[in-house]
């Protein structure tokens, strides 16, 4: 990394995991390192899962003061996933514990919403996908259970809004990840305050909205002096995870393209243009987030490894080299439905949920770790594979090539059921997409690079590997 090169901070967290990354472009070319990993899991307290959003907050300052002894930086910026808010009263306290969106309490929240909205009108003013995860049930089922919190909330702020207000000072919501919450207009841009209102929360409550790429200002003289990063700022990024990996795809405009973040869960779908709201759309039930410039990532979410990893923990979390080369070798024709909501709770039974759904629906159940893993995998190729078609035929186009990036796209395995199940060219890599779009938007917010110019710079900066569908797949 050249020293003569701005410095940029990628803080992205997952939901198993985050990284504290350090990188700069020189002559073209992205180079970073990640300085600090640490793991992610909820924490159940009573029936009720919840993120430790302190230790989170302890990690990655403890990430920022590891880079800061490598000298100067230029620019910070944070990245999660969507849909898990937190409020703060009107002096900027926090109230209550930050929800998992995994957790059970939203059964049932949108027959709740029902007399007020059907589910026509929730889609046509956000078109976003129904899901239990979404902030919307969420915040109904926060209301059921406790109707005096909302008494005292002021502010409503996602993840990444939460931590750069921690930094800086500053409340305000970045597009990205409020296009998940399933409160947010994407043909306005704006939140969709006729509908928040209808379903009895005050509009008020939703901070001020930003694009990616905005500097939200220098971190507080606290921070700065914590941490050792005199004179760094906060860039709001696409602080959705998934926008900032869509951002950092190293994709050509010369063949239409479609894309599989893979991690945790599988988002597969394309970039348009616009937003799509047809009765197809909502029917084939995809969802509109929004990308950057303006753009629309029209995808679906599916499951995604957290089959795997909670398989493994069930195991005791065997080495994965030594799984997916197991699994390699075994062969099995045994798909489940990766989607099933007997899927969708953590556990350390994830194989015997496996093994139950298997046996109620008349497939061979898997009779060893590796091939339980191969299971998984295949199936998870399926159904992006599906999503892939439902996409595609929603939006009235064909895709030719197909990038996978995150985690998922080291797995060759997972590549290779991914191609041989969509019958098109699947092209892997960056691992790290999110951390990559991160510092790339920031150095696009500094003038680093020509705004517009990430994907090209990941062109000349990825590692990429191809993998042709198999004719006898």
């Amino acid at each position: 990394m050249s020293a003569e090169a701005p410095r940029h901070v990628a803080i992205d967290l997952g939901a198993s995991g985050g990284r504290v990354a350090c990188g700069a472009v020189t002559e073209g070319v992205l180079d970073f390192e990640i300085v600090h990993r640490f793991p992610n899991r909820p924490v159940r307290l009573g029936r009720h899962l919840y993120w430790d959003v302190l230790r989170l907050w302890q990690e990655i300052r403890d990430g920022l003061r590891k880079v800061a002894r490598g000298g100067a930086v230029a620019s910070l910026g944070v990245t999660t996933w969507g849909v898990d808010y937190a409020l703060l009263d009107a002096d900027r306290v926090p109230l209550g514990m930050v929800h998992c969106y995994r957790d059970e309490r939203t059964a049932g929240a949108y027959d709740l919403i029902a007399p007020q909205l059907p589910r026509e009108a929730i889609y046509a003013a956000t078109g976003i996908q129904f899901l239990p995860i979404n902030t919307l049930p969420q915040l109904v089922a926060a209301r059921r259970d406790a109707p005096r919190l909302f008494d005292h909330a002021a502010h409503l702020l996602m993840l990444p809004d939460l931590l750069n207000f921690w930094l800086t000072g500053r409340i305000v919501a970045e597009h990205t990840n409020a296009s998940t919450t399933q409160l947010y207009d994407p043909v306005r841009r704006g939140w969709a305050e006729a509908l928040i209102a209808a379903v009895g929360f005050d509009p008020a409550m939703f901070p001020e909205l930003v694009e990616p790429g905005t500097v939200l200002g220098p971190l507080l003289p606290e921070i700065a002096a914590d941490t050792g990063l005199q004179g760094a700022v906060v860039v709001a990024p696409a602080t959705h995870d998934t926008a900032s990996a869509v951002a950092a795809i190293p994709a050509a405009d010369d063949l239409p393209w479609s894309y599989v973040s893979s991690g945790t869960w599988c988002l597969t779908g394309i970039e348009v243009t616009a937003p799509v709201l047809t009765a197809a759309a909502r029917e084939a039930n995809v969802t509109n987030e929004q990308g950057v410039r303006g753009t629309t990532r029209l995808l679906r979410n599916t499951s995604g490894l957290f089959l795997l990893q909670e398989s493994m923990r069930g195991w005791g979390d065997p080495p994965i080299e030594a799984l997916l080369a197991a699994a390699e070798k075994v062969a099995t024709d045994t798909v489940i439905d990766a989607e099933d909501p007997l899927f969708l709770q953590p556990g350390m039974d994830m194989p015997a949920r496996i093994a139950r759904w298997c046996a109620a629906h008349g497939r061979r159940a898997p009779e060893s770790e590796a091939t339980t893993t191969r299971v998984i995998l295949n199936s998870l190729g399926e159904a992006i594979a599906r999503t892939l078609r439902m996409v595609d035929r929603v939006a009235d186009r064909r895709s030719r090539t197909v990038h996978v990036v995150g985690g998922g796209s080291r797995m060759a395995l997972l590549n290779q059921a991914i191609a041989d199940a969509v019958g098109l060219e699947v092209v892997a890599g960056p691992v790290e997409a999110t951390t990559s779009g991160n510092l790339l938007l920031q150095a696009e917010a500094l003038g680093v690079i020509h705004a517009g110019d990430a994907r090209a710079v990941m062109r000349r900066s990825a590692a990429l590997a191809r993998y042709a569908p198999r004719a006898e797949a």
